[in-house]
């Protein structure tokens, strides 16, 4: 099997903008966002690996910054985009701040929507990184009656929220999201980034960044982000009153009733 990174293209205008969703999601959730965006955009919405239509010639083989950054390399060549901008939801900004890395004079702007990838959640860390905590979760994709137990127990005790303990509930409730699971959280597992250095990067030029995060949000708290998103030289925050899952549909609904905000 060959790697493919699907992507689709959305409008036809002279600003391309490269779009890569969250976890468990696919390049069509970003219809809604494309027509808020204008006439003057072309969005292009990529599958993640493991989602989607995009495939890795070796399905179990981690993925790397540079892998990664070659694929973009040669998409950008076939489409003939010299500069562009990114928007990225959740997990999915662990590909836009690869790209961030790889093409830093090229990236016009930047919109992260809950970005994961800038500070290392807790449990992404003891579920990926050790090797036998790598063992027990993709034991887990078979087997999840321990896992599921482990978690209520962590939800019992109050030591991990109560929206959180709903999520991994929600995506773990069949073989083929605990797989997806497994294989996204390892196999992503090497798109880490070093703020300071990612900071340096955007604060070159300076690249305007945006934040949408949802105050509610427990997958990835806003809080979090302050140090970040304070080292950036020209960036912006916007707070709206949304948890995580929905957060796409809230920013849509923010900018058509901002419109004067949605600049490429």
């Amino acid at each position: 099997m060959k790697t493919q990174l699907h992507f689709r293209a959305y409008g036809t205008g002279p600003r391309a903008v490269l779009a890569f969703h969250g976890y468990g999601q696919a390049e069509s959730h970003w219809r809604g966002m494309a027509a808020v965006l204008g006439p003057d955009v072309t969005l292009y919405a990529f599958d993640l690996f493991y989602h989607g239509s995009s495939k890795l010639a070796k399905a179990d083989a981690p993925l790397h910054k540079a892998r990664l950054g070659a694929l973009l390399t040669q998409f950008l060549a076939e489409q003939r985009i010299e500069r562009f901008g990114l928007l990225a939801f959740s997990m999915g900004a662990k590909f836009a701040l690869t790209a961030v890395e790889q093409f830093p004079e090229r990236v016009e702007k930047v919109w992260l929507i809950a970005p994961d990838g800038i500070r290392t959640q807790f449990w992404y860390s003891l579920a990926t990184y050790p090797p036998w905590m790598r063992g027990v979760l993709g034991r887990a994709v078979l087997r999840p009656q321990r896992l599921l137990r482990f978690i209520d127990v962590l939800a019992q005790r109050r030591l991990v929220d109560s929206g959180l303990v709903r999520f991994a509930q929600w995506q773990l409730d069949s073989r083929e999201k605990r797989l997806r699971v497994y294989r996204s959280w390892v196999g992503f597992r090497h798109l880490i980034f070093d703020p300071k250095r990612l900071a340096a990067a955007l604060n070159r030029h300076p690249t305007p960044v945006t934040f949408f995060l949802g105050k509610y949000d427990r997958v990835i708290p806003h809080a979090g982000l302050r140090e970040f998103s304070a080292s950036l030289h020209n960036s912006h925050t916007v707070l709206l009153e949304a948890g995580h899952a929905g957060l796409l549909h809230d920013v849509a609904a923010y900018l058509r009733r901002h419109p004067e905000e949605v600049r490429w």
